[in-house]
């Protein structure tokens, strides 16, 4: 099995509306964070690998139709070189409110505390918040600059037939219309923005340490998740 869509979009840019949409028109399973977490004895070794610049894509993405979300979203231009055949969807919004969601949820300091001493802290230091050196997390201006540089940069990298830069709500029409496929005889997949995060996460300020509770949290989580994205 190889990839056959890919997300470029970051996270909190409707990655886990993404993941079910693409499972739904037929490209799933859809990798997703949230599908590392839910079996991250497994995964996270081969995303150490990744980090440590000895990616075995195939091995890291065994399984899986599409991705979509961190970490594999950093990786879009080596996704790109490695899966020529794949296309992209970029997934975009107002960079402010961009900014507002991700120090609220996943650049949170609560939940970078949660990581700390883990070997989870290593993977996502380095697929994710090393992209900022060049200034601070918690710096508006200098991140909401980053992030439009940023999907410029994927715009300007890949060509129109492999890119498609997309808004859920758009709908299906556009997405389906890229990727050659029929219109489901459903509303497009909706996932709250807070809710994409995960409440329980919230409550107790961060993910579960311990790995067996990190997996089973983390298919509990997919599994209501979808669920509600197509209530």
């Amino acid at each position: 099995m190889t990839l056959d869509v890919i997300g470029a979009g970051l996270g909190r840019n409707a990655t886990f509306t993404m993941k079910f949409a693409l499972e739904r028109l037929g490209f799933g399973p859809c990798f997703h964070m949230a599908e590392l977490f839910a079996d991250v004895r497994r995964r996270l070794p081969l995303w150490l690998d990744v980090v440590d610049g000895r990616p075995d894509w195939d091995a890291v993405f065994d399984g899986f139709r599409s991705v979509t979300d961190y970490p594999a979203c950093t990786y879009w231009r080596e996704l790109a070189a490695h899966y020529p055949r794949a296309k992209f969807v970029l997934t975009t919004r107002d960079p402010d409110s961009w900014f507002d969601s991700v120090s609220e949820t996943i650049f949170a300091p609560r939940m970078q505390a949660t990581l700390v001493g883990t070997p989870a802290e290593k993977m996502m230091q380095g697929a994710i918040y090393d992209a900022f050196k060049g200034g601070s997390m918690q710096d508006r201006a200098f991140m909401t600059g980053w992030y439009v540089r940023r999907n410029e940069a994927v715009i300007a990298a890949l060509p129109p037939e492999r890119l498609l830069v997309f808004h859920p709500k758009e709908g299906w029409e556009p997405l389906c219309a890229f990727l050659g496929v029929p219109v489901p005889d459903c509303p497009f997949p909706r996932v709250n923005s807070r809710d994409e995060l995960g409440s329980a996460s919230d409550e107790t300020g961060g993910l579960p340490a311990d790995p067996v509770e990190l997996e089973a949290w983390g298919r509990s989580y997919i599994d209501t998740m979808r669920e509600k994205a197509f209530a």
